[in-house]
């Protein structure tokens, strides 16, 4: 049973990986589940020339996805090896908060049809994606800036829902 005990800095190391891995994936599956590109509310709405071809979304937040997974969880991986519990605790709830934000949006805007208030919800997403590339950059600057890109689409985002709220009200 020794296999199980994950107390080396190595097996500590892949397990912190290892959760945020799921954590993301959790999150990517939440927000697919509730998408419906196919409902008949959103085909009827105005969308805005600035909106993406429908194939670039999964491509996108593909990429997005695995670049949260990665340097999040070697960032975190990375701080506690250091024994820095207090930026640990941080990067870990600013992670936790933008998860939840991210899968949210798909629920208010596809599920709940509340295009306004995704709108806010995708604006606080895109600070939340800032301040995790912020904090992943204070861990490796060259790790964190592949986070750089979350935080552009989400502010992309953010006017892209906005005009469709504008666009439809």
């Amino acid at each position: 049973m020794s296999f199980l005990n994950l107390s080396t800095p190595t097996q500590r190391r892949y397990r912190t990986i290892g959760a945020t891995s799921a954590a993301v994936i959790a999150t990517a599956v939440a927000g697919s589940l509730a998408t419906d590109t196919s409902s008949s509310w959103y085909r009827s709405l105005t969308k805005p020339s600035i909106q993406p071809p429908a194939w670039v979304f999964p491509v996108a937040w593909t990429g997005l996805y695995a670049s949260i997974a990665a340097v999040a969880g070697r960032s975190l991986a990375d701080l506690r090896e250091s024994g820095d519990t207090a930026e640990y605790q941080a990067l870990r709830n600013a992670l936790a908060a933008n998860l939840t934000l991210n899968a949210g949006w798909s629920a208010l805007f596809f599920k709940g049809h509340q295009s306004g208030l995704a709108t806010l919800e995708a604006g606080a997403l895109a600070i939340s994606s800032a301040d995790l590339a912020r904090r992943t950059m204070a861990v490796s600057r060259s790790r964190g800036a592949f986070l750089l890109p979350y935080a552009a689409w989400t502010t992309f985002a953010t006017v892209l829902t906005g005009t469709i709220w504008y666009q439809n009200r």
